[in-house]
């Protein structure tokens, strides 16, 4: 039995929405979302340009930095609680560590 069989060549990429890393797509889809809630084509409008100037300002503040850079400044940045505390990392609020 011959089979040509597809042997992915990157197994860690990132996950895409289209052509985009969720993380950079997020802002503009959620942008979407409140501007259809606002019922008016001017705030769905506004909305809309807004979430689009928030992704670019994703992409550029990622851009040459490691991939998973969005969840590492999450990390750092946001408060933790029990839903996004990791398990194998200290708490973000201890900054100096010993070894």
């Amino acid at each position: 039995m011959q089979s040509d069989t597809y042997i992915p060549r990157r197994l860690d990429d990132q996950w895409k929405i289209g052509f985009w890393d969720a993380d950079v797509a997020f802002p503009f889809v959620f942008s979407l979302f409140v501007g259809y809630l606002t019922s008016t084509k001017l705030g769905f409008a506004i909305c809309a340009a807004a979430g689009m100037y928030l992704s670019r300002w994703v992409s550029r503040t990622k851009a040459d930095k490691h991939p998973a850079f969005a969840m590492h400044w999450a990390h750092w940045a946001l408060p933790a609680n029990p839903i996004t505390a990791l398990r194998a990392t200290p708490p973000s609020h201890l900054r100096r560590m010993v070894g």
